[in-house]
């Protein structure tokens, strides 16, 4: 009898409706991304006054890179078998293998019939991890810095926000009622249902905040919030992790206007943005921010951020200055698999946040698994037995069909309407687990 957590229910596969989007269309496009970001990259070493001893072999391996990645974009969209991840010396490919084996043999071992969270996962890292000189390239690199540089005028908002909210900070923290509003906000700002506030607003946070929030609540299906916050307020110089993202807003809000947060270690153990979060800060210092209106404010919140980083107020799951693809003493929880079995799979990973005072996931879709969940299965049963180790807390925009914690009737409503609920991203889930008595 396998030790594993297994679901009562089937996975989702990609011929469902946020499983199909991806491997029709989000696949393609992104793979279409890194192959002119390969070819471009090439095209400018060929153009290079000194391209240097190594040009040759590196314009090889990329022209290599790029007929592997349009082999495989043929291959996801003929519905052709999965590939096995190649031996690159990064842990759990032999694990790896042997399901997709098993997934094979049992006829779900395709891009259309594998469980997508399974299909996608590092296949393309291994591409780059077993070249010599393409280990470190980053292939999203590029396009992230462009999103960043795009998004200029939410940025400064943000910045702007919280300038003036750190104007504002001793009538704040002398205030439960507004701490709480903010408290909301900077979740909600996560779920990208954030409006903007202004020095005024904040002044008068409990009437227009709780408004704003009011005109946000349909959308909030499972909302845990008020729990939540009950919960950070008993913490006192805790530490707080975020998993799956690095929400540098968010964590500067809870160490610089609470008297409950100390550190928050921004562990990212699936897809490490707790790098990306390193390299922002860098490519936006004053002589490369995005364009908008409010430079300053942005200038201030970078600075007070690297202050954090430095004094270790802040801290990365891998060292600002590793190479792509580093491992670190949490990368043990990456895997194909959702985190219920997270004590058995990856126990150094369990051990560390079982010291946290709040972990806050972004999503929750290696949660409860990608799993035909019944909408109305409490939160914590889709857990599994990773239900109550840690204080937890799900930030979640619905963007996939998977969606428990909800009331039926809620559901069925939303059905009824013809809303694409699940999928479209406009609502979102809010759910929280306190830490299990022992």
């Amino acid at each position: 009898m396998s030790p594993f957590f297994t679901a009562p229910y089937a996975p989702y596969d990609p011929t469902d409706t946020a499983g199909y989007e991806t491997v029709v269309k989000r696949w393609p496009v992104i793979l279409t991304g890194i192959i002119d970001s390969i070819y471009n990259f090439n095209h400018e070493l060929t153009l290079a006054p000194d391209p240097g001893a190594d040009a040759a072999a590196t314009l090889d391996e990329g022209k290599a890179l790029i007929g592997a990645l349009s082999q495989l974009k043929y291959r996801m969209a003929r519905n052709r078998e999965l590939d096995p991840i190649p031996d690159d010396g990064a842990p759990l490919i032999a694990e790896y293998n042997l399901e997709l084996m098993y997934l094979t043999g049992s006829g779900r071992g395709t891009w259309f019939t594998a469980p997508w969270l399974f299909a996608e996962y590092r296949l393309l890292r291994a591409f780059f991890a077993r070249t010599q000189h393409w280990k470190t390239h980053d292939p999203f690199f590029a396009q992230k810095q462009a999103t960043y540089q795009a998004s200029g005028t939410a940025v400064h908002q943000l910045a702007k926000m919280l300038d003036e909210l750190e104007a504002e900070k001793a009538l704040v923290a002398q205030d439960e009622a507004k701490l709480e509003v903010l408290f909301r906000e900077m979740a909600q700002m996560c779920l990208c249902l954030l409006t903007n506030m202004t020095l005024d607003d904040i002044a008068h946070l409990q009437s227009v905040g709780r408004e704003a929030q009011d005109a946000r609540k349909e959308f909030v299906l499972r909302d845990d919030q008020a729990a939540a916050w009950a919960h950070i307020r008993t913490l006192k110089d805790a530490r707080i992790d975020f998993v799956l993202d690095n929400d540098l807003v968010f964590a500067d809000f809870l160490v610089s206007h609470t008297p409950y947060v100390s550190k928050v270690p921004q562990d990212d153990p699936m897809v490490r943005l707790g790098r990306d979060a390193a390299r922002l800060c860098r490519a936006a210092r004053p002589r490369a921010p995005p364009p908008g209106p409010a430079p300053d404010h942005l200038r201030r919140a970078l600075a007070r951020w690297e202050a954090y980083l430095a004094d270790g107020t802040f801290a990365l799951s891998v060292p600002r200055g590793a190479p792509l693809g580093a491992g670190n003493a949490r990368a043990d929880s990456g895997s194909p698999w959702p985190y219920w079995d997270m004590r058995l799979r990856a126990p150094g990973v369990w051990e560390a946040l079982r010291g946290s005072g709040l972990v806050i996931f972004k999503g929750d879709l290696k949660l409860t698994g990608d799993v035909k969940w019944p909408v109305d299965t409490p939160f914590e049963t889709a857990l599994g037995p990773l239900a109550g180790a840690f204080p937890l807390l799900s930030l979640r925009t619905n963007k996939a069909d998977v969606a428990v914690g909800i009331p039926r009737a809620v559901a069925e409503a939303l059905d009824a309407r013809g809303e694409k609920w699940r999928v479209n991203g406009r609502y979102a889930l809010v759910s929280f687990v306190p830490r299990r008595e022992e």
